[in-house]
């Protein structure tokens, strides 16, 4: 089965080909996009590019949305989360916190859109805390501001496979894999 990835970020695409390969789907790179309606869900995000996609003709795709979530900014900036790093960064995220709770999660979204599977989408949650200070030097983003619940470094200070065991996308990516194979029934 071949299923197309809808990004622009290659290390994404070979995460997802790495995921996916012992289940026999083939993943390949799908470059098109879709208008992000303004809403508060991640859910509602993915839903909607997989209507509009489909929409244009697409079939046999994925694709997927993530965010970071602080209960003490109502959420923000959840969806919003990379225009606000693009604007303000993990410094700027660090000022809005000062004096405030640090609880936060990370969700990632996953959308499916396959004639053999159908439609359906998974979301992985990792939850955490938001450090006083960035630390570390690897992953992208929020990572260097971000500890995984019961850790003490951040995603940044983390080695890739350490990340991606904690990460709300590799959570995400475990339960797009069983969904996946209880929808094709142990067949390959």
């Amino acid at each position: 089965m071949k299923l197309g990835l809808v990004t622009s970020n290659r290390h994404k695409l070979e995460e997802y080909r790495q995921g996916l390969e012992p289940l026999g789907v083939e993943v390949e790179h799908l470059d098109v996009d879709c208008d992000e309606i303004q809403t508060e869900t991640l859910q509602d995000v993915v839903r909607s590019c997989l209507d509009q996609l489909k929409g244009a003709g697409l079939s046999n795709f994925m694709l997927d949305d993530s965010g970071l979530f602080v209960p003490s900014l109502n959420g923000f900036p959840g969806v919003y989360s990379a225009y606000i790093m693009d604007t303000i960064g993990c410094r700027g995220m660090l000022r809005l916190l000062e004096g405030l709770g640090r609880e936060a999660r990370f969700e990632c979204c996953i959308g499916v859109c396959s004639d053999e599977l159908g439609e359906f989408t998974v979301t992985g949650v990792s939850p955490g805390m938001i450090v006083r200070e960035e630390r570390g030097t690897g992953g992208f983003g929020y990572d260097p501001i971000f500890v995984p619940e019961g850790h003490e470094l951040t995603f940044a200070q983390m080695d890739m496979a350490s990340k991606n065991e904690l990460s709300h996308r590799g959570k995400a990516m475990v339960l797009l894999a069983r969904e996946m194979e209880r929808r094709m029934g142990g067949r390959k």
